[in-house]
């Protein structure tokens, strides 16, 4: 199963985290004076792969051995070096170094989309519309689509997605006569009812999460972070902050989340037996459920997300894309790798059999793919439910320029007001003055 877990902020290694944001502008010209221009068209493409050569190609994806073995097998002039670098923040630390040094960089690597407008700032990442991929446009959802272009430029292309949906203990449902809600108000009253009628079960975990955070900030209409260049605004008290705020502080303060930490062994048993009753998170789910919760089978299902006023939003959680760097010495064989490795058939099958769910449009519309019946969640067709999910994803959503940082201070700031039953207000603001110093402190221009 893929899973882009540091987009939750699940493995932030935070002394890392701090390496790898410092001096991110300065990088820029360090890294830059080695990179490869390119500049070429889609026969360039094709003419590459018809050449050969050696491209590197970083990932931690369980799939990436297969689609490489793939390529090669369709491709056999081309020599792919895959190298797992490390997952998420460790590969970002060592990609940002490497940048730094002017050399030392993959033709290809696999980044989340939280982290890369990050490196897509620093001019390190080629614009693959130079080769004509910005044509790709309508293969991929638009929620995806957004998250590899940056600033006017093509820096990616889609791999995963993650729309966010509501997975539920169906057989805890049914035992409390809970209702499965429709409305965020509905889902605190059945936390409420299911916490008094067993008081070891809780509606959901939550102990403070970066990633989980901006996605429900995101869903419920807010969008503090507006960027355009250097310049950034951080406004962590708008509207739709608020709106979230205003049902997850009673969740909080009235002790109706699990304080069991995600991704534990004790996490894993409370999605188990029942005390962990519901997970609001991306598509990617369900190979998780399957793999580390197999007691449960049967017990599962899906649910369109919450909302507050019944219409149907979702936002993304979790997910990533690969890029090709500007350091690449042969950008054509690297971007025509990318091509296949995220648009054609035979690599998505690889990915989808390990368990990725697609954000290509193809794969999301199939009648195959959307029929499947689940066996984990009793026969259910929950690809219906999560692509629809993916339709529903609010647009506009931007991330930080310097969001890798961002998610490692979290746990200083907004996680203390999980730790302190106190209003998640207080540690958002908090958490914006931290980074409104650090940003401006690293040459952006951050206002509030």
């Amino acid at each position: 199963m893929t899973i882009f877990r540091s987009a939750l902020g699940r493995r932030v290694t935070i002394a890392a985290t701090a390496l790898l944001a410092v001096g991110a502008l300065a990088a820029c010209s360090t890294g830059g004076d080695s990179a490869t221009s390119s500049g070429g068209s889609v026969d360039d493409l094709d003419a590459a792969l018809e050449a050969g050569g050696s491209i590197t190609y970083w990932s931690w994806t369980p799939s990436a051995e297969a689609q490489v073995a793939a390529f090669e097998e369709a491709y056999p002039n081309v020599d792919v070096e895959l190298v797992n670098a490390g997952t998420n923040t460790e590969e970002y630390t060592k990609l940002q170094n490497a940048i730094k040094a002017g050399s030392g960089a993959p033709d290809v690597v696999q980044i989340e989309y939280y982290a890369i407008p990050q490196f897509a700032l620093t001019d390190s990442l080629l614009d693959l519309s130079e080769y004509g991929l910005d044509s790709l446009e309508d293969q991929y959802s638009a929620s995806t689509w957004g998250a590899v272009n940056v600033d006017g430029k093509l820096v990616g292309l889609p791999q995963d997605s993650g729309p966010m949906a509501l997975f539920y203990n169906a057989s805890v449902f049914d035992e409390y006569g809970i209702e499965v809600p429709t409305t965020w108000d509905e889902y605190l009253d059945a936390a409420r009812a299911l916490n008094e009628a067993d008081p070891s079960k809780f509606i959901t975990s939550d102990t403070g999460d970066a990633g989980f955070t901006t996605s429900m900030i995101w869903q419920a209409g807010g969008r503090p972070f507006q960027v355009s260049g250097t310049d950034v605004t951080i406004d962590l008290a708008d509207e739709g902050t608020q709106q979230w705020t205003g049902v997850w502080d009673q969740l909080v303060e009235e002790g109706l989340l699990s304080d069991t930490p995600g991704w534990t062994d004790e996490w894993y048993q409370g999605l188990a037996d029942g005390s962990i009753a519901t997970l609001v998170t991306g598509a990617w789910m369900p190979g998780v459920l399957e793999s580390s919760v197999a007691d449960a089978a049967g017990d599962w299902r899906v649910a369109p997300m919450p909302t507050y006023d019944g219409s149907p939003v979702s936002a993304e959680n979790g997910g990533g894309g690969q890029s090709v760097t500007q350091q690449s010495e042969n950008p054509a064989l690297a971007a025509a790798f990318l091509r296949w490795l995220n648009s054609d058939p035979a690599s998505i099958a690889i990915f989808l059999e390990a368990g990725g769910f697609p954000s290509t449009t193809g794969e999301l519309e199939d009648p195959e793919f959307l029929a499947f019946e689940s066996d984990y969640f009793g026969g259910q067709q929950i690809n219906e439910v999560l692509t629809q999910a993916s339709k529903d994803v609010s647009a506009g959503w931007q991330y930080l320029p310097f969001q890798v940082y961002a998610n490692s201070i979290f746990g200083d700031t907004v996680g203390q007001s999980y730790l302190n039953t106190a209003p998640l207000e207080e540690g958002l603001a908090a958490w914006q003055s931290q980074l409104v110093e650090y940003g401006n402190s690293q040459g952006f221009t951050v206002s509030e």
